[in-house]
């Protein structure tokens, strides 16, 4: 009985502590959401207060302003491509690697693991450089090319990770079978890795859809913006319109955030089942 009071109690103090926690995170949302339906006036007079009226003004103006279906539909392509090529280009490294052992295959995934520690900043100036000598400035998959580059290193990790969960055994029977070393990839190891996928989908998504960096480099046409250049265009030298920059941003993380909650669980499952075998 004691030890059970002792539980209670200490499960008690988790539970609250959770829940301040929670609201400590969820405080950001609350300004952004209250402010978004405030006019400009209003929201520099009382920031903390709730709107006075359910005003969804400044979302209209903002859809017009942006161009939201445009700026949309460029961070959605973006999004979608990038996450198929690295899913591809990096299961298929990660099982290279992994299965076929050599100093070679070793020295690669070195590179790969040391390549996630080096900062974008201080490879930005040169990535603009060999960019514009190849002629991918300005373009989609210019834009899309870079992704690549820059997640594969973070993405062969995890399914290297996660692949060595994966029985040798269950290969080797297809190959029995005389399937080819891309029947066996691509029918049986693939379909495995969808908790991984998953994960990485997920991971790879909430970084591209929020970059503003990276596309502000490589897409210089009005035409091409991304929702988070799109929403900078609230933020001048003098003035700040923070009306319709909330407003815009609302609509900006309110995809991906129904996206992240729709998929969340497989974040932790794809990661923990990666960790089963050393």
């Amino acid at each position: 009985m004691p030890t059970a009071k002792r539980y209670s109690a200490r499960l008690f103090s988790l539970e609250v502590l959770a829940i301040v926690v929670a609201i400590v995170f969820l405080v950001p949302f609350y300004f952004v959401i209250a402010n978004s339906m405030k006019t400009f006036a209003e929201l520099v007079t009382n920031t903390a207060s709730l709107p006075k009226s359910l005003n969804f003004d400044n979302y209209v103006k903002v859809w017009g302003i942006i161009k939201f279906p445009r700026v949309f539909f460029n961070s959605l392509i973006i999004t979608v491509v990038s996450n198929i090529g690295l899913v591809v280009i990096s299961s298929m490294a990660a099982y290279q690697i992994l299965r076929r052992p050599s100093k070679f295959n070793a020295l690669v995934f070195l590179a790969f693991v040391a390549a996630m520690v080096i900062p974008f900043q201080s490879i930005m100036i040169p990535l603009v450089r060999v960019a514009d000598i190849v002629n991918i400035m300005g373009t989609r998959y210019g834009l899309i090319f870079c992704y690549f580059g820059f997640g594969v290193s973070l993405n062969v990790f995890l399914y290297h990770g996660f692949l060595k969960s994966i029985p040798l055994e269950i290969e080797e029977s297809a190959r029995v079978d005389g399937s080819s070393p891309y029947g066996v990839f691509w029918r049986i190891v693939f379909p495995l890795l969808k908790p991984m996928s998953i994960t990485i989908v997920i991971l790879n998504s909430l970084w591209i859809w929020n970059d503003y960096l990276l596309p502000s480099l490589i897409l210089n046409s009005p035409n091409l913006r991304t929702i988070p250049l799109a929403t900078y265009s609230f933020f001048g030298q003098y003035t700040k319109q923070w009306d319709l920059a909330l407003a815009a941003l609302v609509l900006s993380v309110l995809p991906i955030i129904i996206f992240f909650l729709t998929l969340q669980k497989h974040i932790i499952e794809g990661i923990t089942a990666g960790s089963v075998k050393g």
